[in-house]
């Protein structure tokens, strides 16, 4: 498929960034690209030959979009992204690197594959998270890898029913829960002791954060259901909604707070070698076949 309008989207003040960033956008001039550039990285750009929009300018406009930083500048991108359909694609200039897979110092090879059509393209499904308060939705938003409940205040725990299309599950004295999207397992929910989904399934993970019990287990559940969590009216405030760790909802108690699919889903891109299980054995360093 070919790509005539291409956004560039970066990690401001990183070294490392500021490099393939520059690089890409040579690359993108030679390709006779319409290139839209995300306003908070231009001052990082050397010469001209493109255009300085906010991201949710450049999710309306583009074909592509090129994110070019770690996993968490890839989440705060696809957040705007999906709403708008655009392809995207990560360059790897963070740690882990699970959603940015274009090693920077061979990108050209990697990008040519892709304006080529030679690559693999799937769709990720998102969250959309609620709070509401005696009724009434008081604030909202999305999440590509995860919505937690939890304290502002470390160490604190709290209490709250758990519910699944309106089917009571559980309640439970603990300092949070992790609903995760095959996508965010392999991140805080991982840490958290989840299970990894791969990609293609249609599934949550649910994943309690230190309960005060040992029968407390995640649980998996069909990604096409409502999550309802009712918070306790004896905690405490200063309680929290967090979707990718970037965006925080307060909740107070007797909250409810609502979990389901997004209608918007992040359209991703991988180099046409692209294999999920290659990806888990690199990063979480597992064992090499045998013989």
């Amino acid at each position: 498929m070919p790509y005539k309008t291409v956004g560039l989207i970066g990690k401001p003040a990183h070294e490392g960034a500021n490099k393939s960033l520059n690089a890409i956008l040579q690359y993108l001039k030679k390709r006779d690209c319409r290139i839209l550039v995300e306003s908070k990285v231009t001052s990082m750009l050397v010469g001209n030959g493109f255009e300085s929009m906010d991201l949710s300018e450049i999710g309306t406009q583009a074909d592509l979009a090129i994110v070019v930083g770690g996993d968490g500048n890839m989440l705060g991108a696809a957040r705007i992204l999906a709403k708008h359909d655009v392809a995207v694609v990560g360059v790897n200039r963070g740690n882990l690197g699970f959603l940015t897979d274009i090693n920077p110092d061979d990108f050209e090879a990697q990008l040519d594959c892709i304006f080529n059509g030679e690559c693999v393209r799937e769709q990720r499904f998102i969250l959309q998270v609620e709070v509401y308060r005696e009724g009434q939705k008081q604030s909202a938003n999305s999440a590509v890898n995860e919505v937690v409940l939890h304290h502002g205040k470390v160490a604190h725990m709290m209490e709250f029913e758990t519910y699944i299309d309106d089917n009571f599950v559980f309640s439970q004295r603990s300092d949070g829960l992790i609903i995760a999207t095959p996508t965010g397992s392999t991140a805080y929910s991982l840490s958290g002791g989840g299970p990894i989904l791969t990609p293609n399934l249609d599934a949550l993970t649910l994943v309690p954060m230190f309960p005060h019990t040992l029968s407390s287990r995640p649980i998996v559940v069909d990604a096409n259901s409502t999550v309802k969590l009712k918070v306790s009216i004896d905690n405490t405030d200063n309680l929290q909604v967090s979707c990718d760790s970037h965006i925080v909802l307060e909740v107070l108690p007797g909250d409810e707070i609502h979990i389901r699919k997004n209608e918007d889903r992040l359209s991703l891109i991988h180099p046409k070698d692209y294999n999920y299980f290659n990806v888990l054995r690199t990063k979480l360093g597992w064992g090499s076949k045998l013989y």
